[in-house]
């Protein structure tokens, strides 16, 4: 169960990336962000109030949000700022580099959950997991000579840097999800998270972005900014769910959750007209060939 779950929170990730970046072009990314957040927290506050005033409805349903004590809000109050740290280098790193670079060059956020899944964990892939995670380490390398075709040279551009950076804070976070799904209930996590952003977000927003609003790019109203929020909401509420299941291995769901690559570089291709498509799609029939060898050894 939790691997097609994991499959299902793939496909809306991926949704959420080709939003994402049409949310950012020629748009500011921190309010961006700001209004994500927002919107996010809009979905969750209505369950998180059903649920502390024991409406009915709700108690036996998996949008339950449980109470918690001030050690568990402490606990996703700082995921709160990891996420947010990988967001803001991810916005900016996806603004400014074609959809189909940015997609796999996540991909490889598994490989760095799959060390630390290792080591915190005990998790141990066997023979054709080992082969998926090669197959995509390998179609990173691929990538970057498809990069270079465009004028994009991974080791001195600062946008790659972002993505990178992006991708380290989104597999620690990944690691610490496993660690929170084993002490908290998912909804708890979820929801207070999203409310926890919003306010971090606003405090950044007043702070660093207000002030210069005039001397950047304008923030321009589009409804895929809400789309972001939707299909993240969805795409996140499926990947907790299936890591709560107690088989469940974070190296296994962070490999599947990446393939949310192909969503994306088909949107790349039919929706913003990316470039070297035919180069690309070698790297992307990589990643897809680990994504069979990973779900085959994960059955």
């Amino acid at each position: 169960m939790w691997l097609l779950l994991a499959f299902g929170s793939a496909f809306l990730l991926g949704c959420y990336d080709l939003f994402k970046k049409g949310a950012l072009q020629g748009n500011a990314v921190v309010p961006v962000l700001f209004l994500n957040t927002l919107f996010s927290s809009l979905i969750f506050l209505p369950l998180i109030a059903g649920s502390a005033s024991s409406c009915g409805w709700i108690e036996d349903t998996l949008f339950f949000v449980p109470s918690g004590d001030w050690q568990a809000h402490g606990l996703i109050l700082f995921k709160s700022v990891l996420v947010l740290t990988s967001w803001l280098f991810g916005y900016y790193g996806i603004k400014h580099l074609p959809v189909t670079i940015v997609g796999p060059i996540n991909a490889t956020r598994p490989v760095m959950v799959l060390i630390g899944a290792m080591m915190f964990f005990g998790e141990r892939l066997n023979l054709w997991q080992w082969i998926g995670v090669l197959l995509a380490v390998f179609s990173f390398f691929l990538l970057s000579r498809s990069g270079k075709k465009e004028g994009i040279d991974f080791r001195h551009n600062r946008w790659i840097l972002f993505v990178f950076l992006s991708t380290l804070t989104g597999a620690l976070s990944g690691l610490y999800d496993k660690f929170l799904m084993a002490r908290l209930a998912p909804m708890l996590v979820q929801s207070w998270f999203a409310v926890y952003q919003f306010f971090i977000m606003a405090a950044v927003l007043f702070i660093l972005w207000w002030p210069r609003r005039r001397e950047g790019v304008p923030l321009r109203w589009r409804w895929s900014i809400l789309g972001v929020s939707v299909f993240l909401s969805a795409a996140d509420f499926l990947y907790f769910w299936a890591l709560s299941y107690d088989d469940s291995m974070i190296s296994v769901v962070s490999m599947i959750r990446r393939s949310s690559v192909i969503v994306s570089f088909a949107g790349g291709a039919l929706f913003f007209r990316e470039k070297n498509l035919a180069g690309k799609a070698v790297d992307l029939a990589l990643v897809l060939l680990g994504m069979v060898f990973l779900y085959v050894g994960s059955r």
